[in-house]
């Protein structure tokens, strides 16, 4: 069946503006995470919920966005998630306790989650399987100018002003996102399908996905990709501020160089991609991820930690991940074009899986050495190298 596809560059923008909202809700209020503990008197394992529940709301909704939107169409999803994460902006930025900024942080996944899920579905009804990885490359390139700055732009932001600007940055962020996609955004899912929500063929649907190698051969190196990028994300702020003495502006610059790696794999995933294929760019990816795991693990179980090893082997990491997950996101829902957004949804559902549990486990054990960030980084890479080859040699 064709599909109407929307003008090339507009596609792109308004894909970048909904893949952006997920690295600015991080990282533009990473450099605040120190600083609300003293600012609410808990402790950082109730501050570091703020990303925890951000991270549940995400993985729940994508299970159910993707459907809805196979349901009811892409673009009333897109706007419905735009218009969600805006008021949840809104409520984080006039919160006047940590349990009401942890609730608005989980209503900011939900419509975070809702607009980016629901892209990837639209990649999916508008371009191949390898037409869509690259068009996702091409948007996480977009969108790792984001994450290089976003950390910068926090620090300067709480430096300032305080915490509550990165909020209201998000805010004027997802409304002219919100605004742009109204006007300019074409639905890709015609027609629809009027049993996509009901329980038994949701039910039926799932199962089948879960059942599917093809699904897996992608989705499982997704997760575990993503985990490993959030050992970073979630340790990076008390690890640079507290444990090695980096001040706040300084914390910025230095996550912001680690994020340029993004950066930089999405850059050469879009020119390995036609040259190579899916299979070896993500082989490589992995490849990489475990060098980079390894290398930190044994600098730090030597004895060696400096600002400058930190930025390096996050650099490595997100490098790789650029290099994975554009091709992991495209695979994993190429094979069910019948049920995009319902295999989008699971995809980002079980990546989430992965930073839940990086998260969780960095906010216990992060004290007084970045040992446990080396040894969890470490591990989820090995598991990514596994994966990967596995699958390969199963295949």
């Amino acid at each position: 069946m064709n599909r109407p596809r929307p003008t090339e560059q507009l596609l792109i923008l308004i894909i970048t503006g909904c893949f952006v909202l997920q690295p600015i809700s991080t990282d533009l209020y990473l450099a605040s995470l120190p600083h609300l503990v003293s600012e609410f008197g808990v402790s950082m394992v109730i501050v570091q919920q703020t990303l925890s529940f951000f991270t549940i709301g995400f993985g729940v909704t994508q299970l159910i966005s993707g459907p809805l939107s196979d349901r009811f169409g892409r673009k009333p999803m897109v706007l419905a998630g735009l218009a969600t994460y805006f008021i949840a902006s809104l409520i984080c930025a006039r919160a006047g306790d940590i349990y009401t900024l942890i609730s608005g942080r989980f209503l900011q996944a939900i419509g975070c989650c809702t607009a980016i899920v629901v892209c990837r579905a639209i990649i999916r009804d508008c371009y191949s399987p390898s037409e869509g990885a690259q068009r996702i490359a091409r948007a996480s390139n977009y969108m790792g100018l984001a994450v290089f700055t976003g950390p910068i732009v926090g620090a300067l932001l709480q430096d300032t002003a305080g915490w509550r600007a990165a909020f209201y940055l998000h805010t004027l962020l997802s409304l002219a996102v919100l605004v742009f996609a109204w006007r300019m955004l074409q639905e890709s899912n015609r027609p629809t399908n009027p049993q996509a929500i009901t329980p038994l063929a949701l039910a039926r649907s799932y199962l089948e996905l879960c059942g599917t190698r093809a699904f897996w051969r992608y989705a499982l190196p997704g997760c575990l990709s993503y985990g490993t990028i959030f050992v970073f994300i979630s340790g990076a702020a008390f690890g640079f501020i507290k444990i090695l003495g980096v001040s706040t502006i300084h914390y910025g610059y230095c996550f912001s160089l680690g994020c340029a790696g993004y950066l930089a794999g999405t850059y050469l995933c879009r020119k390995l991609l036609p040259k190579l294929g899916m299979e070896k760019v993500m082989t490589m990816g992995s490849r990489s991820m475990l060098l980079s795991g390894f290398g930190f693990l044994v600098c730090t179980l030597s004895g060696i930690e400096h600002w400058t090893l930190l930025v390096l082997f996050q650099f490595g990491s997100m490098f790789s991940h650029g290099l994975i997950f554009p091709t992991t996101q495209a695979g994993s829902v190429a094979p069910f074009p019948q049920k995009a957004g319902t295999a989008a949804g699971l995809f980002g559902a079980v990546s989430v899986l992965g930073t839940l549990l990086a998260t969780t486990l960095i906010g216990i054990n992060l004290k007084a050495t970045l040992s446990p960030m080396a040894i969890l980084a470490f591990v989820m890479s090995l598991a990514l190298f596994l994966s990967v080859r596995l699958n390969r040699t199963e295949n």
